[in-house]
């Protein structure tokens, strides 16, 4: 777990990571550097560095979810200049979003993790270090099907740009169709 920052995350499918990277390369801010392919998710709860008791816990708190699959709408981009990212977004999260992201952090208080005080916002970053990039609707919206969330570990492995790993897969049901 050494060097590893934890997270959960929406893990687009093929077919929605390539409509994502032909929107970052359609959208290319002047400078900054587009994240990997393979690397695009949607973030829903970071944890940092865990402990092996608390990764543990995690997972048992990951395996208890219960929410329905859901369908985002990418239709606008937006740019943070603090931290300089250019982002895709939908501009209405879906309740079923909200419900696992509130799930997770509900369970992760249990495991010794303190939930962000910032609203949730959902969004894919396809930049970083982004000199400015103009928040724009898109033509032709991006249609994600949630069927599923992940957990994933950054590794900075001594380059500037970190990568993504995704460690464990769990499928979004309501527990409905059980026993």
């Amino acid at each position: 777990m050494a060097n590893q920052r934890i997270f959960f995350a929406l893990w687009p499918s093929t077919r929605e990571r390539d409509e994502l990277c032909t929107l970052a390369q359609a959208s290319a801010p002047g400078e900054g550097r587009r994240h990997n392919p393979d690397d695009l998710h949607m973030t829903l709860v970071f944890l940092g560095q865990v402990t092996a008791s608390q990764f543990q816990c995690v997972e048992k708190v990951a395996d208890d979810i219960q929410v329905a699959p859901f369908e985002l709408t990418i239709n606008h981009t937006g740019f943070w200049p603090r931290p300089k990212i250019f982002w895709a977004a939908p501009d209405h999260t879906p309740v079923q979003l909200e419900r696992l992201v509130e799930h997770l952090n509900d369970g992760l208080r249990g495991c010794g993790f303190a939930p962000e005080q910032r609203a949730y916002k959902p969004h894919v970053t396809l930049y970083r270090k982004a000199r400015y990039a103009k928040p724009a609707r898109l033509g032709t919206s991006i249609f994600w099907r949630a069927r599923e969330f992940v957990l994933a570990s950054s590794t900075n492995s001594g380059s500037s740009t970190a990568r993504y790993q995704v460690l464990r897969r769990w499928a979004l049901e309501d527990g409905t169709n059980t026993g």
